[in-house]
């Protein structure tokens, strides 16, 4: 079921704290059939990696993941939460995680993404994402399932 919040002002987009953790891994559980654990993220947040949230007062709306170094970024994840999907929110998170990866000096973007993921690769290809390669057998299986899906690899250039 979708929820749409009225005010979009209310979602405001902050740096990922550790006390969001729970939200986050939650929004992954129901969104994904092999989600980031809580013990990633941490991970991520340790490392000084771009960990954003967009949030209301009481919920995590959507969550993105960027590393940056030496030129480049990568988007490790972008998730909304699948009652707030198709607002556009997922759109506004890569576009904060590109920008940021702009400030950090990087001039190109990557990431991977399921060809199954239909919305996922509408909204990239949308923002300029090319596909520059592909990863066979990257993502697991659900379980019980011998069948690893490939990834595309895309790209898109920071300016």
């Amino acid at each position: 079921m979708f929820q749409t919040i009225t005010d979009p002002g209310q979602v405001i987009c902050r740096r990922m704290r550790p006390s969001d953790l729970d939200f986050v891994v939650h929004n992954e559980e129901i969104s994904y059939p092999n989600p980031w654990s809580k013990r990633i993220f941490l991970d991520c947040l340790r490392a000084g990696y771009e960990c954003w949230v967009l949030a209301t007062r009481d919920r995590i709306v959507a969550h993105g993941v960027l590393s940056a170094a030496v030129g480049e970024s990568h988007v490790l994840t972008v998730c909304v939460h699948p009652g707030f999907r198709r607002q556009a929110y997922g759109r506004r998170m890569l576009k904060h995680l590109l920008a940021e990866a702009g400030k950090l000096g990087a001039d190109t973007c990557f990431l991977e993404v399921r060809p199954s993921n239909e919305a996922a690769r509408a909204l990239y290809y949308s923002m300029g994402f090319v596909q520059v390669g592909e990863r066979r057998h990257y993502y697991p299986s659900e379980a019980g399932s011998a069948f690893r899906e490939d990834a595309l690899i895309l790209s898109c250039p920071l300016t």
